[in-house]
């Protein structure tokens, strides 16, 4: 297992199939590149089926035991049943979506071994999600949850960027989770940084104290320091159990960033130590194993947590980069 500089262990991977997508998010940062979304037809840059199994199976010689598949829209990859069926059998599988694909295919994908999946929903009104996502796509949305849920990709976790055009949605989004068996909640704190829209953010403390106040247990899990609040479950049942909302605040918890245990690969085959930087860009050339497994290397080594060391407090307490880092 490769380790970086600051000890953090590479265990998982997320890798992007695609910078296509069939919504238009308003927050859409495209893991971390901009919005870069080109026509929707298939193009010749995004790595093959054979491309990505073979990082796959490379990154796997040096335990990394987690893949999660993302975009764009992963869905709009017609060969995702054979992308999951040949990702090695020691990687838990795993896949980031906006749904509206899942009916018809969750099935086969459970089938081709994927465990579980995040659905992107950022409001439960149609009309917000419409405004959010420039789609009409709500009730596909819901239609593939239900879908993943009967296929037995559960725990089905949902995915909330909270930001000023969604906040007021948050108590609501809570009480479906709990609500709902089989249902999770992954609030999302927005990066001003990578959208360019500083005045949407949101004080994410606000909700933590909130969740604090009505849920029934608050656990901190090791990985990125992320606070997990159980509202109206059973606080001793299994972690598929409905009403657990997860905070993923980077910003505010430096944690986060020291614990970050994931590289990342863009739709081309670029390695990305971080998501919010791209000048550690690092091409796999004509991806043999050879060159996955050098440039593999170099990207764990050059890892840098983004806040806290690459990004640090001034004297007023506002982030700016660490001078060590510029011109590097």
């Amino acid at each position: 297992m490769l380790t970086d500089d600051f000890g953090r262990e590479v265990t998982g991977v997320r890798v992007s199939l695609t910078d296509r997508c069939n919504f238009d998010c308003v927050y859409c940062h495209n893991e971390g590149l901009g919005d870069t979304r080109g026509p929707m037809e298939p193009q010749d840059s995004e790595m093959s089926a054979d491309d990505v199994v073979r990082f796959l199976e490379v990154v796997e010689e040096f335990g990394v035991r987690k893949v999660k598949f993302t975009g764009g829209e992963p869905m709009l990859r017609e060969d995702l049943e054979e992308i999951v069926r040949r990702t090695p059998d020691s990687m838990e599988t795993s896949l980031t979506t906006n749904g509206t694909f899942l009916p018809g295919r969750a099935t086969a994908l459970k089938r081709a071994g994927l465990e579980r999946v995040n659905v992107s929903q950022d409001a439960l009104d149609p009309k917000a999600f419409a405004e959010i996502t420039k789609s009409g796509a709500y009730d596909r949305v819901i239609e593939g949850v239900e879908a993943a849920l009967d296929a037995g990709l559960d725990p089905v976790k949902l995915n909330m960027v909270v930001f000023e055009h969604t906040a007021g949605y948050v108590e609501g989004m809570v009480e479906h989770v709990a609500e709902n068996d089989g249902l999770q909640l992954q609030l999302i704190e927005y990066m001003p940084e990578l959208t360019g829209k500083p005045e949407w953010s949101i004080d994410i403390q606000r909700v933590h104290d909130w969740l604090a106040d009505i849920a029934d247990r608050v656990e901190t899990r090791d990985m990125h320091g992320r606070k997990r609040y159980w509202v109206n479950g059973d606080a001793g049942g299994s972690s598929s159990e409905s009403g657990m909302v997860e905070i993923v605040d980077p910003v505010g918890n430096e944690n986060f960033c020291a614990n970050c245990h994931r590289v990342r690969v863009t739709h081309e085959g670029y390695l990305k130590g971080c998501l919010n930087r791209n000048d550690d860009l690092r091409p796999m050339g004509e991806m043999t194993r050879e060159e996955i497994r050098e440039a593999f290397r170099e990207v764990v080594s050059n890892r840098v947590p983004y806040y806290g060391e690459y990004l640090v407090r001034d004297e007023r307490g506002e982030w700016t980069i660490n001078e060590k880092y510029i011109g590097a």
